[in-house]
């Protein structure tokens, strides 16, 4: 019996303790509250997180459809807006490796002009897709190339006929002959006429990054290494004679060259580095310089400059006048569209004429 009260005297014990032990946590957790209220009270009211605006960028589908046949050749997919036609050739040539950029020819329509390089491709779109033709433009060469080609090898071939290298001429006829002092100027003014050509063509033209067909090179290089062949054979033959007029007319001559060559190259400089007003170009001006007056009569005084007497001489002049020309006349009417008040009392290329 005296167990059994003491059994249960011990339960309620353990049952008052426990109540304790839960008011005690009771009291805390109130605490903790009323601190965490005040916390937030005194923080002011929440800031809203700024959301984060995600930038959607338009993407475009490029369909190359070869121009011929108008098959499908590729799709270059995720063309931004900004990318160009030359990215356009750069995922192109990734994704058919034998046609190289400089190669690949791009138009909107069949026949249609090429599209240049720095056109975007949001300029041309209509919609997400876009579609255009493919034209191989076969085997392709640097313009920078092309230029030193053709002025390298003039510089050497009269360098050869001028050495009288054996097989050319008679080495009899040639030991037997004394050269003309005219014959060494010649070559004198030659050498310095290519020379100026290659140096510009390094350091003064701003010679265009694009390309040309392989067939223009050879043309190029058949027209003035053919004449050149033709002129120094005839100016270093051994039975070469003098001008008809002595030396006054080789002095004149000489001078008329020098001054050519001098005018030639300022107004090349010149065109190198036109003038800006803004961010628009202005027509080239004449400055202090003499040899620049030229523009005050006409818009393409380097072709005016280029003008030169002897058969192979004359038909050279003559055909390089002709063409010299067409580029003049080309290069004027681009002049009268953009500056039509500047332009209309000149001429092309010769002053009143053309």
């Amino acid at each position: 019996m005296f167990k059994r009260h003491k059994s249960l005297a011990s339960e309620r014990k353990k049952e008052l303790s426990s109540h304790g032990a839960t008011r005690s946590t009771l009291k805390n957790d109130m605490r903790n509250f009323h601190f965490l209220s005040q916390l937030i009270l005194s923080a002011g009211p929440l800031k809203s997180i700024p959301a984060i605006k995600h930038s959607k960028t338009a993407h475009f589908e490029v369909e190359i459809l070869d121009a011929h046949t108008r098959k499908q050749i590729c799709i270059v997919d995720k063309v931004t807006q900004t990318s160009t036609i030359h990215d356009v050739k750069q995922k192109f040539h990734k994704a058919c490796p034998k046609w190289y950029p400089s190669r690949i020819g791009l138009q909107l329509e069949r026949g249609g002009p090429f599209l240049k390089d720095y056109v975007t491709i949001q300029s041309v779109a209509a919609s997400s897709i876009v579609t255009l033709y493919f034209t191989d433009l076969g085997q392709q060469v640097s313009w920078t190339t092309v230029f030193l080609a053709e002025y390298t090898g003039p510089l050497l071939i009269y360098l050869l006929f001028y050495l009288r290298i054996p097989y050319i001429y008679d080495m009899k006829e040639c030991s037997r002959r004394l050269r003309h002092p005219v014959v060494h100027l010649a070559c004198f003014c030659h050498c310095m006429h290519y020379i100026r050509y290659l140096l510009e063509t390094l350091f003064v033209h701003k010679v265009s990054a694009g390309h040309t067909p392989l067939k223009n090179l050879i043309k190029g290089c058949v027209f003035y290494w053919g004449f050149t062949s033709w002129m120094a054979y005839y100016i270093n033959h051994p039975r070469y004679t003098p001008p008809s007029f002595g030396n006054r007319q080789i002095t004149v001559s000489a001078i008329n060259f020098l001054i050519c060559e001098a005018g030639n190259h300022f107004i090349n400089v010149v065109l190198a580095h036109p003038n800006h007003t803004g961010n628009n170009a202005c027509f080239p001006s004449p400055n202090y310089n003499p040899f620049t007056w030229m523009f005050f009569l006409v818009s393409c005084p380097n072709y005016t400059y280029e003008l030169t007497i002897m058969l192979p001489v004359g038909i050279f002049t003559l055909l390089m006048t002709i063409q010299m020309s067409l580029w003049a006349q080309k290069k004027h009417k681009v002049y009268l569209k953009k500056f039509n008040s500047y332009m209309r009392r000149k001429s092309a290329m010769i002053p009143f004429i053309l």
